[in-house]
């Protein structure tokens, strides 16, 4: 590690503020900061260039040459995942340290239809499920109808609960229906699990995994049982020992994550309805409250001493 440069490589334009947190992990192992390198140079038709370089790498791009053997990948949104693949590719190729890249496990759990997929194939716990693509008014119907008329819909493809709608009549079914028809997305619809706090908040839990062990938990609890678990929605996050997890819930979360071939996620579960998984998630934020030692710097660490 000594004669070569450790890189941190995020999509520059995302404002998410994973990179900040990264660096200052990087920094507290290392002693200086990584080389950032913005990863939108390396998606299809990009100017990046990657080739060997002895027993590592040489990675071009926005006028630096950076020879470096571990490549920390992060904070790359969801609808561009599938154009950042091809380099994904390349990595592995060349032997970089890169944790977690495999672009299939990516795929599995960006594209939420192939999430339910290899749920069902592992016997993941989760909500009956039904994919939807372009559907007519009439399959909406018979799959709402099949799932009890008290469902989640959320787009294939998405992040921070946006798109994301609780219906439970034939008028809401129509109206989100409508809406992903207009932004040409395909989507799916899930039974309500019921995870009410007595009060009738919503809550349920992120679990943050990394090599079969649990790292972070954060319980979210929404105000409005309408709307989606998400801090952006206007979730409130408290910090959870592990041990406060109830039983059984750090478990499944490191099964759904392996489940994906993930070796490190954030896991979106819940207690009610026996435990349920909602979605897993390749590059968690790291929150507010000491995301910093709880997720980052142990992330950071895994790919310095990969174990």
């Amino acid at each position: 590690m000594a004669s070569r440069e450790l890189v941190l490589m995020t999509d520059h334009s995302s404002t998410e503020g994973s990179r900040e947190t990264l660096v200052a992990a990087a920094r507290a192992l290392t002693g200086r900061d990584p080389v950032l390198l913005d990863a939108r140079h390396f998606m299809g038709g990009g100017s990046g260039r990657i080739a060997a370089d002895g027993d590592g790498l040489l990675l071009e791009a926005g006028g630096l040459m950076v020879a470096t053997d571990t490549v920390l990948v992060y904070e790359i949104p969801p609808h561009r995942r599938r154009d950042f693949a091809g380099f994904q590719r390349l990595l592995h190729t060349y032997g970089a340290r890169s944790l977690g890249t495999d672009e299939r496990a990516w795929r599995a759990a960006t594209e939420k239809d192939l999430t339910t997929e290899c749920f069902v194939r592992d016997g993941i716990a989760h909500m009956p499920t039904i994919a939807l693509s372009r559907p007519t008014a009439n399959e909406a119907a018979e799959a709402f109808e099949h799932l009890g008329r008290d469902v989640w819909a959320r787009p294939a493809i998405g992040m921070g609960g946006h798109d994301v709608f609780h219906i439970t009549t034939r008028t809401q079914l129509t109206a989100a229906a409508q809406h992903y028809a207009a932004v040409g997305a395909d989507w799916l619809i899930s039974r309500d699990a019921a995870n009410f706090l007595p009060d009738g908040r919503r809550h349920q839990y992120r679990v943050v995994v990394l090599g079969g062990r649990v790292l972070r938990a954060v319980e979210h609890i929404q105000p409005d049982p309408d709307a989606p678990c998400n801090e952006s929605r206007g979730a409130i996050s408290i910090l959870l020992h592990e041990e406060d997890l109830p039983p059984g819930l750090a478990e499944l979360a490191v099964s759904a994550a392996k489940s994906l071939g993930l070796p490190f996620a954030g896991v979106d579960l819940a207690a009610e309805s026996g435990g349920v998984v909602f979605e897993v998630n390749v590059h968690p934020m790291f929150g507010t409250v000491r995301g910093l030692e709880t997720v980052a710097i142990p992330y950071v660490a895994a790919h310095l001493d990969p174990v």
